[in-house]
């Protein structure tokens, strides 16, 4: 993958005098940080190397951000619910929550990777526990999650407010010595991932199960509850990478990351999870988000139709299953 991405680079580089000036390479590395999905392809790349799949995580990105923001928004609003909660504390002789910074953003957030996690249980139950298929399951909690955003919100989207705004947009979308605050995350969370995937127990199970699952199962490993886990750390990247989106965005809308799922699976696809199971890791899902956002950036300066994306993005998975499968057989 690393190899297709210094080709395309190239073919980019004719295609376009302008895509290597490095206002323009400026403009691909915010775009990758703070709109590309790298995050939650992380936790989809987990989900995929056990030989599953998950089609809610672009639902799950609007639900959690929307729900951040009303949260947020809520325990702000003078006379809503915060403001009764604040009150009746203070009565107590308690501390008064609105006067610790940050607090309405730890909450909020919480709240918002609460449901993710929820959203990643019930998943992680129905496929575990129930047998049912990874993909009806998940496809079904597309439509849940969605559904459910458009009714908490009536359709509308909702704006992060209240005297935590600040210190959310700077989480979201601000930067440290001008590095982008969500690169610093995906980094984080890309060497925990390396690091629990190949140096844990957990990290050999979920590989286990990938390869062959009646085979790890027999060998004592709790097959159960790992499926349920990679689940759950699914959902929550995804919910993660939502929150961070509506920083970027400075709201969610109720039509946020719609057919996402679609791009993070084509991410983790392209860089090198196997879908059958047991292949995948931290540096080919973000090797894989590189090459969609190189592939977006230079059509958009070679002046080629927005429209070609997709089809190149399908001919680019075709491909990266194809050599997957003649390098399995050399092997």
């Amino acid at each position: 993958m690393l190899l297709a991405l210094a080709v395309l680079l190239v073919i980019m580089h004719f295609a376009s005098p302008y895509f290597f000036t490095q206002g323009n390479m400026q403009n691909v590395a915010k775009n990758f940080s703070f709109i590309a999905i790298a995050i939650a392809t992380l936790g989809v790349t987990f989900v995929i190397i056990t030989g599953g799949i998950d089609l809610s995580v672009g639902s799950m990105m609007c639900f959690s951000a929307m729900i951040t923001s009303m949260v947020m928004t809520e325990l702000s609003t003078p006379g809503g619910l915060g403001a009764s909660l604040f009150v009746h504390m203070a009565a107590d002789g308690k501390t008064v929550l609105a006067n610790v910074p940050g607090l309405i953003l730890l909450i909020s957030v919480v709240a918002g990777l609460g449901v993710a996690l929820i959203a990643g249980l019930v998943n992680g139950f129905c496929i575990a526990v129930l047998g049912l298929s990874p993909f009806v399951t998940t496809l079904g909690m597309l439509s849940i999650v969605r559904g459910l955003g458009y009714v908490v919100s009536n359709g509308r989207g909702s704006f992060p407010g209240g005297p935590d705004a600040d210190y959310f947009y700077a989480l979201t979308s601000g930067d440290v010595l001008g590095v982008p605050v969500p690169f610093i995350y995906l980094v984080i969370l890309a060497l925990a991932m390396a690091v629990v995937l190949h140096h844990t127990s957990f990290g050999r199970h979920v590989f286990a199960l990938g390869g062959n699952e009646k085979a790890a199962e027999l060998t004592g490993i709790p097959v159960v509850r790992v499926k349920i886990e990679v689940y759950v750390l699914c959902a929550l990247a995804a919910g993660l990478q939502g929150i961070i989106i509506s920083g970027w965005l400075g709201s969610a809308p109720a039509n946020m990351a719609t057919s996402y799922e679609l791009n993070v699976i084509a991410a983790a696809v392209i860089g090198g999870a196997n879908l059958a199971g047991g292949i995948g890791g931290p540096l080919g899902a973000i090797v894989g988000c590189v090459l969609l956002e190189v592939i977006r950036n230079g059509l958009v300066l070679a002046q080629v139709s927005s429209y070609w994306q997709q089809t190149l993005v399908g001919v680019i998975i075709i491909l990266a299953v194809l050599v997957d499968r003649v390098r399995s057989r050399m092997i």
